[in-house]
């Protein structure tokens, strides 16, 4: 018997082998791929895609109109479920600061990638790559008290490290702080609609549609202050960014380019993971579109005016729904005089927590107040790259879901509201999206 099982498993395997080498017999059969299965993100939860009435309903009290209603159709997607935190945003800052370090300062090999094997060369374009996994387990910034070979190299580290402290009068008791001012994150993005628009245009190159920039990424801590006259919010300004106790609240203070270089890093982070294993990246990290964003907040609901339902921003024990300023000079019987964690307040039908309330967020979408009229209804949204030398008023973003500062009105999931793209708020966030490869996962024959 044994000598039959050996038997057949050699048949089998010789058969196997035969199939994989053998000619396609030169039949069309299609570019050989691994099976994808469609993974859910961590942190965000699945939008199915859908139809709504876009803008305002009739129960429109305040009678604003500031849109037109419009039937439109929104693809699916996957959404954080929360505002991006402080210690989300802080793992992009300290990403970008330790890579800073190690090429501009640290010079350092050790924090590189070896090329493998006794024959292996370096890059021949002279390329280094960071080993990250390395500096995630022995970090670049140490405070040097450890023995041995250990705390030689800390030390070490710490007297490269120190240009990158504030320098003369700007230290305070001569301590060690990073100056924020040198941490900016260069990146490259494809400009699409830019591609789409000139694609007959023989002059332009495929450089002229990449889109370079150079942003810093330290969030303007001073906006609890510049945001309000003659407001003692200075505790804000020293701890809400920098302080633990903070690192579950949603990040404010942050501009619109900084959020879209957030994107591409997080793109990038998650793109490296997938290469390190041979697997195919998910779709780009991105901003919702106002379309995306309203179609979530409605929670797959018709016609209701807030994320929990509505018309009321009270349950019916009287407890407040969101955080925002229920009354005049009244900002905390809510529950919070400021924002709360990301986590408060029940999530609507979708699963999504605070998309009326706490921070109002940045949408990739241009503002036009009549964007309504001529953008498509099969995901909709209205994209303007402004330039340096544009105008202000090419350089609004769309803001949607009010904040904690604000009153009822711009808690209605049609109300629509714009910031300029270079200013940063108290009050205003973001979250991510990330849309959806192939087909809805309500289709049965999905591989979800």
């Amino acid at each position: 018997m044994k000598n039959l099982y050996f038997g057949m498993l050699f048949v089998l395997l010789a058969a196997l082998s035969s199939c994989m080498s053998s000619s396609d017999r030169g039949e069309v059969r299609g570019v050989y791929a691994k099976g994808f299965k469609q993974e859910q993100p961590y942190g965000m939860v699945y939008i199915p895609g859908g139809t709504f009435l876009m803008g305002q309903t009739d129960q429109d009290v305040t009678f604003a109109q500031t849109a037109q209603n419009k039937q439109v159709t929104v693809a699916p997607f996957f959404m954080d479920e929360t505002e991006t935190s402080n210690a989300k945003y802080k793992q992009f800052v300290n990403a970008v600061r330790d890579s800073i370090a190690i090429t501009q300062y640290l010079n350092d090999d050790k924090y590189y990638y070896k090329p493998g094997g006794k024959n292996a060369k370096p890059d021949p374009s002279g390329k280094k790559y960071i080993n990250w996994s390395y500096v995630q387990k022995n970090g670049v910034f140490s405070s040097g008290k450890g023995r041995g070979k250990a705390g030689a190299a800390a030390s070490a580290n710490q007297s490269k490290l120190q240009a990158m402290y504030y320098q003369g009068d700007d230290r305070i008791f001569d301590r060690n702080e990073i100056d924020v001012r040198l941490l900016k994150y260069n990146y490259a993005i494809m400009v699409l609609r830019e591609a789409s628009n000139n694609r007959f245009d023989k002059t332009k190159k495929r450089s002229d549609f990449i889109l370079r920039d150079t942003v810093p990424v330290y969030p303007d801590t001073l906006c609890w202050l510049n945001d309000f006259s003659y407001a003692a919010n200075e505790p804000m300004v020293q701890g809400y960014f920098s302080h633990p106790a903070y690192l579950n609240y949603p990040v404010v203070g942050v501009t619109w380019r900084q959020v879209r270089a957030y994107t591409v890093w997080r793109s990038r982070y998650n793109d490296a993971y997938k290469d390190s294993r041979g697997i195919p990246h998910r779709q780009l990290y991105e901003l919702p579109t106002e379309a995306e964003f309203e179609y979530a907040a409605r929670g797959g609901r018709i016609g209701n005016d807030y994320p929990w339902g509505g018309p009321y921003a009270k349950n019916s024990k009287g407890c407040l729904l969101a955080n925002f300023k229920p009354g005049r000079g009244d900002y905390a019987s809510d529950g919070g005089a400021y924002t709360v964690s990301v986590h408060s307040y029940f999530p609507n039908d979708y699963g999504l927590y605070n998309m009326a309330g706490n921070v109002a967020e940045w949408t990739a979408s241009a503002y036009d107040e009549s964007a309504s009229t001529f953008v498509h209804d099969m995901s909709p949204t209205f994209n303007y790259e402004a330039k340096a030398s544009d105008p202000e008023v090419l350089k609004r973003k769309v803001v949607r879901g009010g904040s904690w500062k604000d009153i009822g009105y711009f808690l209605q999931n049609s109300t629509r509201g714009y910031e300029y793209q270079d200013t940063a708020k108290s009050y205003i966030g973001f979250r991510c999206v990330t849309h959806f490869l192939g087909r809805d996962i309500k289709d049965k024959r999905s591989n979800y």
